[in-house]
């Protein structure tokens, strides 16, 4: 009876925290991973919605004679809905605001145009870009905050965005130029070129003044947004 009872002793408190420290050990192993794969996918994801807008952006060039969006309203309202049916494709996948199918002025937008195609504040034609494989046409547009957050507008507040006086819609604060990109720890972005290839390029060529002479590729979003 004494040899059955110390068969079916229970662990001891020294056992039970060795393998709690394994399992922890294992978790800190799993758990970079796991991240490293979520913010590719979301990258994937963010290449994507930007591929959709270049496809949408070469068949309104079609019908618009080649001229680029038109300045005063939202380059979004010139795509959607005959050009861009899903309006959560304006949307990053590193935009943390509640997603939205609405379709209206405050509905969550991560993406921006260049202020570039508007010389003079009029629209350009897309001939009249001289590199358009060095020319960033579309691009996550952000807000000068320490982490991801995005300029645009939506209907509910979330991390990172304060609710404006009128009750209606909300801006990312404190806004103003980004401090850096939106994955690999802030260090790359996608883009869209005005060649409408897409590229995942690093936060510093991004910003380059000088990469291309004459017609730099930084970034330089349309204001008002979007």
């Amino acid at each position: 009876m004494a040899r059955n009872s110390q068969l079916a002793r229970a662990f001891t408190l020294i056992e039970v925290i060795v393998v709690l420290a394994i399992i922890v050990i294992m978790m800190a192993m799993v758990y970079p991973a796991y991240t490293t794969m979520s913010e590719r996918a979301k990258a994937t994801k963010d290449m994507g919605n930007l591929r959709q807008i270049g496809l949408a952006t070469q068949t309104y060039l079609n019908d618009s004679d080649g001229i680029l969006f038109l300045p005063g309203t939202a380059w979004s309202s010139q795509l959607n809905p005959k050009y861009f049916s899903a309006w959560r494709g304006f949307q990053s996948a590193f935009d943390k605001r509640a997603s939205s199918e609405l379709g209206t002025a405050t509905t969550p937008i991560s993406y921006g145009v260049n202020a570039k195609i508007y010389p003079g504040g009029a629209a350009m034609s897309a001939s009249k870009i001289t590199k358009p494989t060095a020319f960033i046409l579309f691009a996550p547009a952000q807000s000068s905050a320490a982490t991801v957050n995005f300029q645009g507008v939506a209907t509910t507040a979330a991390p990172g965005v304060t609710l404006l006086g009128n009750g209606g819609t909300v801006t990312s604060s404190p806004g103003g130029v980004a401090t850096g990109g939106t994955f690999s720890s802030r260090r790359r972005i996608n883009a869209l070129f005005a060649d409408l290839h897409c590229e995942m390029m690093s936060w510093t060529a991004f910003t380059s003044t000088t990469a291309n002479p004459g017609e730099p590729d930084q970034w330089t979003p349309y204001i008002p947004y979007p």
